[in-house]
C-alpha cells in the first residue's frame, strides 16, 4: 500500500543559478514535494511519530534551498529528493522546484523542474 503526503508551495529564498547576479542577489524558489508512504501505522496510532512530520520536512527543504548554491534546478531537486528518501518510511518522492523569476527575456508564468525518485535511486 502506498499513500501520499504532499507539501505544496513552500516559498524559500535561495541563491541558485548559472549567472553571477542570481547567486549574489538571490531569488524566491517554490518547492512541491509528494512522498509515497504507508500511513496505516499512523492511522492506527493517531501519533505523529508514526508518520511524516511535514513541519520538520518543510524546515529540511528550506535549509537545502537557502543553503549551498547550485547551478541547476535539477541538482537542487535531487538534493531535496535525497533528503526526503532518508526517512525509511518513504518509498518514493516527487519533487518540483519552481523558479518563477528565471532569467528569461520573455513573458512566462513559471519554470519548473520535476523529478521522481524511488527509494534507492537518489
Amino acid at each position: 500500500m502506498s499513500d501520499r503526503i504532499a507539501l505544496r508551495g513552500l516559498l524559500v529564498r535561495g541563491h541558485h543559478g548559472v549567472f553571477e547576479y542570481e547567486r549574489a542577489e538571490g531569488q524566491d524558489f517554490v518547492v512541491d514535494v509528494a512522498l509515497d508512504v504507508d500511513t496505516s501505522a499512523a492511522v492506527r496510532s493517531d501519533d505523529l511519530a508514526d508518520t511524516i512530520d511535514y513541519g520538520a520536512l518543510a524546515l529540511t527543504i528550506a535549509g537545502i534551498v537557502s543553503g549551498v548554491p547550485v547551478n541547476l534546478l535539477e541538482t537542487l531537486a535531487e538534493r531535496i529528493a535525497t533528503a526526503c528518501l532518508v526517512d525509511p518510511r518513504v518509498t518514493s518522492v516527487e519533487v518540483s522546484v519552481h523558479k518563477p523569476v528565471a532569467p528569461i527575456p520573455l513573458t512566462f508564468d513559471d519554470v519548473v523542474v520535476t523529478i521522481v525518485r524511488p527509494k534507492g535511486t537518489a
